[in-house]
């Protein structure tokens, strides 16, 4: 499908840097260009293979109808000239996902979560069930591993696990998972789609090309879930904490066609959400003929994932968490959530333009609010009208040491940005990576 091709890589970072080695295996003709300064080690290391990069802010310059192909980076909005560009030359858009499903061996299976939060849970979920079952499993996508860099670890009949965001489901054209999950729906990265609604109509591409073969796993209880897919064609798996449906939460216990799996007592993570990304992920393990014991044996020792919720350390009786991931409103509303004990959080990052009023209600642990980076106005005035009290600091490290010496015994110090990482840092796991570096000079 790509032999011999002229293609064109629009953004690099992990995905463009390891789709572009791939690629190179079937063509000579890659060229990729990044707004930003990249790694020099693999700019070299492309270079050395012969492909083309190109630093610039204007790629549309470069691009010209001798190109077949452009994949483009996910976080690249659709409405930039360079990729308006290519539909205008009938360029075909896709993103590395799709590169690598078009380049895998026969008859594997891939199980694609998608949803507005609890993907990175759900998914790793998953593949740790599956390959403490003994199954050849592989895991990829918006966990932070691209799904190309694993493709030629993958046999004929593996499962391929993959977390697919908004902004991936966007480019795809052949992409069929044999299961797909929809955790849940909110209103989120409305800066980038503009609408709820053009949101909601990229979620539901991960189902358009699933056939009566395939299953969907579907939050029962989100009413937008249900509307988007009421017309799919899989066959249609249910979980719910309210009621009887394929998989359910009752009494404490998690139930699947009727019988009973695990109690949540037995769960190491705690809380309403993780008992649905644990119903998520026994649904879709369950189709691969998971034992009860081996989700009992995982489910009580899975401690979560990195910067969601992720526990870093205790110094002097402060606790600091790093939710690093928590990227939207409704992602912080889950982390205050899930503590008792009084909270100084951590907001900001960068300015997408979102309310934060939704958080109003879920505050009442929260004694103060230090607030950084492109929102830190606009929260100090939702925090000065909501009575909290908040400080007003440039950088997270700044905002991580103001927090430990304004904190008492006992204190939950918690980065829960409710924001994107990128006015200050590349993605979400450098932010994390930072916020733990901080703590661990704030501990020696």
């Amino acid at each position: 499908m790509y032999k011999d091709k002229k293609v064109f890589i629009l953004g690099m970072a992990r995905s463009g840097y390891e789709v572009a080695k791939l690629l190179r295996k079937y063509t000579d003709k890659i060229l990729i260009t990044d707004c930003k300064p990249q790694n020099e080690e693999h700019v070299k290391e492309l270079q050395a293979l012969g492909i083309q990069y190109v630093l610039t802010d204007k790629p549309e310059e470069i691009l010209d109808d001798s190109f077949e192909i452009m994949v483009k980076n996910p976080g690249v909005n659709y409405r930039k000239p360079c990729v308006q560009k290519a539909k205008k030359l009938k360029i075909p858009v896709v993103n590395e996902v799709e590169v690598t499903y078009n380049l895998l061996p026969e008859n594997v299976k891939i199980i694609a979560i998608t949803g507005s939060n609890g993907k990175t849970t759900t998914t790793t979920l998953i593949y740790e069930l599956l390959r403490h079952a003994g199954k050849k499993v592989h895991l990829g996508g918006n966990v932070g591993i691209p799904a190309s860099k694993v493709l030629e670890e993958i046999k004929k009949g593996d499962i391929l696990v993959l977390e697919i965001s908004s902004h991936q489901l966007q480019d795809f054209i052949n992409f069929r998972p044999h299961i797909a999950i929809m955790t849940n729906l909110s209103e989120v990265h409305l800066d980038f789609f503009e609408t709820y609604e053009n949101y909601k109509s990229y979620k539901k591409r991960i189902f358009d090309n699933q056939t009566e073969d395939d299953i969907a796993i579907l939050n029962y209880d989100d009413s937008d879930v249900l509307e988007v897919s009421k017309k799919i064609k899989a066959q249609k798996l249910y979980f719910s904490t309210n009621e009887v449906q394929d998989i359910y939460l009752s009494d404490g216990k998690i139930y699947y066609h009727n019988r009973e799996v695990i109690t949540t007592d037995e769960i190491r993570l705690k809380g309403k959400h993780n008992y649905e990304n644990a119903m998520c992920a026994i649904a879709a393990v369950k189709q691969f003929n998971v034992t009860n014991e081996v989700i009992k044996e995982v489910l009580n020792s899975f401690c979560g994932v990195e910067h969601r919720l992720e526990f870093v350390t205790k110094i002097n009786d402060r606790s600091f968490y790093n939710d690093s991931k928590a990227t939207n409103v409704k992602s912080t509303i889950i982390a205050v959530s899930s503590f008792k004990d009084p909270i100084i959080l951590l907001l900001g990052g960068l300015d997408r333009g979102h309310s934060f009023e939704e958080l109003t209600p879920y505050l009442n642990n929260v004694k103060q609010i230090i607030c950084y980076g492109e929102t830190k106005n606009r929260i100090k005035e939702y925090a000065d009208k909501i009575g909290i009290d908040c400080i007003v600091l440039d950088t997270l490290e700044e905002a991580t040491k103001g927090a430990y010496n304004l904190s008492s015994e006992g204190d939950i110090i918690l980065l829960s940005p409710a924001c994107a990482s990128w006015d200050q840092y590349d993605s979400f796991e450098d932010r994390g990576e930072d916020f733990k570096r901080i703590i661990n000079e704030l501990n020696q």
